[in-house]
Protein backbone atom coordinates (compact mmCIF):
# COMPACT_ATOMS: atom_id res chain seq x y z
CA UNK A 1 0.00 0.00 0.00
CA UNK A 2 1.29 3.40 -0.61
CA UNK A 3 1.80 6.15 1.82
CA UNK A 4 0.27 9.41 2.45
CA UNK A 5 0.93 11.61 -0.62
CA UNK A 6 2.88 14.75 0.71
CA UNK A 7 1.38 18.08 -0.15
CA UNK A 8 2.57 20.97 -1.81
CA UNK A 9 3.59 22.63 0.69
CA UNK A 10 5.81 19.68 2.54
CA UNK A 11 7.00 19.31 -1.47
CA UNK A 12 7.82 22.85 -1.87
CA UNK A 13 10.12 23.43 1.26
CA UNK A 14 11.56 19.20 0.23
CA UNK A 15 12.87 21.66 -3.15
CA UNK A 16 14.02 25.21 -1.32
CA UNK A 17 16.13 22.99 1.30
CA UNK A 18 17.41 20.99 -1.75
CA UNK A 19 18.42 23.71 -3.61
CA UNK A 20 20.00 25.54 -0.60
CA UNK A 21 21.83 22.52 0.25
CA UNK A 22 22.89 21.95 -2.83
CA UNK A 23 23.04 25.12 -5.24
CA UNK A 24 25.39 23.63 -7.91
CA UNK A 25 24.35 20.38 -8.04
CA UNK A 26 20.72 21.41 -8.05
CA UNK A 27 21.23 23.98 -11.09
CA UNK A 28 23.41 21.85 -13.15
CA UNK A 29 20.22 18.69 -12.70
CA UNK A 30 17.69 21.14 -13.28
CA UNK A 31 18.84 22.37 -16.17
CA UNK A 32 20.33 18.86 -17.62
CA UNK A 33 16.65 18.05 -17.16
CA UNK A 34 14.73 20.84 -18.21
CA UNK A 35 17.15 21.81 -21.00
CA UNK A 36 17.04 18.37 -22.19
CA UNK A 37 13.18 17.96 -22.18
CA UNK A 38 13.21 21.31 -23.47
CA UNK A 39 15.10 20.57 -26.76
CA UNK A 40 13.07 16.90 -27.38
CA UNK A 41 10.04 19.15 -27.19
CA UNK A 42 11.16 21.75 -30.14
CA UNK A 43 12.52 19.25 -32.10
CA UNK A 44 9.16 17.94 -31.77
CA UNK A 45 7.36 20.78 -32.86
CA UNK A 46 9.47 21.59 -35.19
CA UNK A 47 8.85 18.51 -36.99
CA UNK A 48 5.05 18.46 -35.92
CA UNK A 49 5.80 14.69 -34.53
CA UNK A 50 7.27 13.80 -31.76
CA UNK A 51 10.97 13.17 -32.24
CA UNK A 52 14.02 13.30 -31.08
CA UNK A 53 16.57 16.45 -31.61
CA UNK A 54 19.62 13.84 -32.25
CA UNK A 55 20.81 10.42 -31.75
CA UNK A 56 20.62 8.81 -28.28
CA UNK A 57 24.45 9.07 -27.28
CA UNK A 58 24.48 12.65 -28.35
CA UNK A 59 21.61 13.78 -26.22
CA UNK A 60 22.92 12.22 -23.38
CA UNK A 61 26.18 14.26 -24.30
CA UNK A 62 23.75 17.03 -24.54
CA UNK A 63 22.19 16.75 -20.89
CA UNK A 64 25.61 16.75 -19.74
CA UNK A 65 26.26 20.23 -21.64
CA UNK A 66 23.05 21.54 -19.87
CA UNK A 67 24.54 20.66 -16.42
CA UNK A 68 27.57 22.81 -17.10
CA UNK A 69 25.34 25.30 -18.46
CA UNK A 70 23.45 25.44 -15.09
CA UNK A 71 26.51 25.71 -13.05
CA UNK A 72 28.00 28.62 -15.28
CA UNK A 73 24.78 29.81 -15.06
CA UNK A 74 24.29 29.95 -11.32
CA UNK A 75 27.80 31.11 -11.26
CA UNK A 76 26.79 34.34 -13.74
CA UNK A 77 23.68 34.65 -11.43
CA UNK A 78 25.87 35.36 -8.27
CA UNK A 79 28.66 37.42 -10.36
CA UNK A 80 25.73 39.65 -11.88
CA UNK A 81 23.68 40.32 -8.79
CA UNK A 82 27.27 41.24 -7.30
CA UNK A 83 27.94 43.70 -10.14
CA UNK A 84 24.74 45.09 -10.12
CA UNK A 85 25.17 45.83 -6.06
CA UNK A 86 28.62 47.48 -6.73
CA UNK A 87 27.19 49.37 -9.53
CA UNK A 88 24.26 50.88 -7.20
CA UNK A 89 27.04 51.30 -3.90
CA UNK A 90 28.80 53.54 -6.25
CA UNK A 91 25.63 55.38 -7.41
CA UNK A 92 26.43 54.48 -10.47
CA UNK A 93 22.88 53.43 -11.31
CA UNK A 94 19.87 55.63 -10.25
CA UNK A 95 18.20 54.67 -6.95
CA UNK A 96 14.85 53.23 -8.30
CA UNK A 97 17.31 50.07 -9.03
CA UNK A 98 17.96 49.42 -5.82
CA UNK A 99 15.14 47.91 -4.40
CA UNK A 100 12.53 45.30 -5.68
CA UNK A 101 11.20 45.18 -9.34
CA UNK A 102 13.58 48.14 -10.17
CA UNK A 103 16.35 46.04 -8.79
CA UNK A 104 15.47 42.79 -10.81
CA UNK A 105 15.03 44.49 -13.90
CA UNK A 106 18.38 46.30 -13.46
CA UNK A 107 19.96 42.61 -12.46
CA UNK A 108 18.27 41.48 -15.60
CA UNK A 109 19.37 44.07 -18.19
CA UNK A 110 22.80 43.86 -17.15
CA UNK A 111 22.98 40.09 -16.94
CA UNK A 112 21.77 39.70 -20.47
CA UNK A 113 23.56 42.71 -21.71
CA UNK A 114 27.17 41.70 -20.40
CA UNK A 115 26.94 37.47 -19.41
CA UNK A 116 24.27 36.26 -21.51
CA UNK A 117 25.78 36.28 -25.46
CA UNK A 118 28.75 34.69 -24.24
CA UNK A 119 27.02 32.01 -22.53
CA UNK A 120 24.99 31.63 -25.89
CA UNK A 121 27.87 31.36 -27.58
CA UNK A 122 29.34 28.59 -25.06
CA UNK A 123 26.39 26.95 -25.02
CA UNK A 124 26.40 26.93 -29.32
CA UNK A 125 30.33 25.59 -28.82
CA UNK A 126 29.55 23.03 -26.80
CA UNK A 127 26.53 21.79 -28.88
CA UNK A 128 29.01 22.42 -32.11
CA UNK A 129 31.43 19.70 -30.38
CA UNK A 130 29.00 17.30 -29.39
CA UNK A 131 26.97 17.32 -33.25
CA UNK A 132 30.53 17.56 -34.78
CA UNK A 133 29.11 21.11 -36.52
CA UNK A 134 31.31 24.36 -37.25
CA UNK A 135 30.59 27.97 -37.33
CA UNK A 136 27.99 30.22 -35.10
CA UNK A 137 25.03 30.27 -37.50
CA UNK A 138 21.83 31.67 -36.26
CA UNK A 139 23.29 33.07 -33.02
CA UNK A 140 22.79 36.36 -33.99
CA UNK A 141 18.38 35.12 -33.78
CA UNK A 142 19.31 33.59 -30.54
CA UNK A 143 21.02 37.00 -29.07
CA UNK A 144 17.58 38.88 -30.15
CA UNK A 145 15.83 36.49 -27.51
CA UNK A 146 18.03 38.25 -24.83
CA UNK A 147 16.07 41.09 -25.36
CA UNK A 148 12.41 40.44 -26.00
CA UNK A 149 12.37 36.79 -24.27
CA UNK A 150 14.97 37.08 -21.70
CA UNK A 151 15.04 40.43 -19.84
CA UNK A 152 11.69 40.20 -19.02
CA UNK A 153 11.46 36.77 -18.30
CA UNK A 154 14.58 37.06 -16.17
CA UNK A 155 13.13 40.62 -14.32
CA UNK A 156 10.35 37.97 -13.19
CA UNK A 157 13.14 35.47 -12.07
CA UNK A 158 15.24 38.07 -10.14
CA UNK A 159 12.15 39.31 -8.10
CA UNK A 160 11.44 36.27 -6.73
CA UNK A 161 13.54 34.79 -3.43
CA UNK A 162 17.40 33.31 -4.47
CA UNK A 163 16.41 29.21 -3.66
CA UNK A 164 13.61 29.88 -6.85
CA UNK A 165 15.72 31.61 -9.51
CA UNK A 166 17.83 28.83 -11.45
CA UNK A 167 14.98 26.30 -11.35
CA UNK A 168 12.82 29.18 -12.71
CA UNK A 169 15.34 30.05 -15.30
CA UNK A 170 15.81 26.29 -16.76
CA UNK A 171 11.76 26.76 -16.97
CA UNK A 172 12.44 29.99 -18.99
CA UNK A 173 14.67 27.81 -21.17
CA UNK A 174 11.86 25.12 -21.63
CA UNK A 175 9.42 27.87 -22.50
CA UNK A 176 11.26 29.23 -24.92
CA UNK A 177 12.18 25.98 -26.51
CA UNK A 178 8.35 25.87 -26.93
CA UNK A 179 7.73 29.64 -28.37
CA UNK A 180 10.45 28.60 -31.21
CA UNK A 181 9.45 25.10 -32.06
CA UNK A 182 5.80 26.68 -32.24
CA UNK A 183 7.39 29.81 -34.30
CA UNK A 184 8.93 27.38 -37.01
CA UNK A 185 6.95 26.29 -40.22
CA UNK A 186 5.32 23.44 -40.53
CA UNK A 187 7.55 20.55 -43.16
CA UNK A 188 6.39 20.76 -46.44
CA UNK A 189 4.65 17.02 -47.02
CA UNK A 190 5.77 15.15 -50.09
Amino acid sequence: MLGPVPDGAAMLQTYVTWVITNPFLSAALQFALLGTVGEIIAASLKRRQFCLPCGWWQLGAKALAWALLGIVIKYGFIGMKGFTQALLDKGLLPGLFALGLGKAFAVSVLTNAFFGPQMMAFHRLEDNLILGEKGFAGIERAWWTLLWFWVPAHTITFALPQEYQIGLAAVWGLVLGIILGLAKPAPKAG
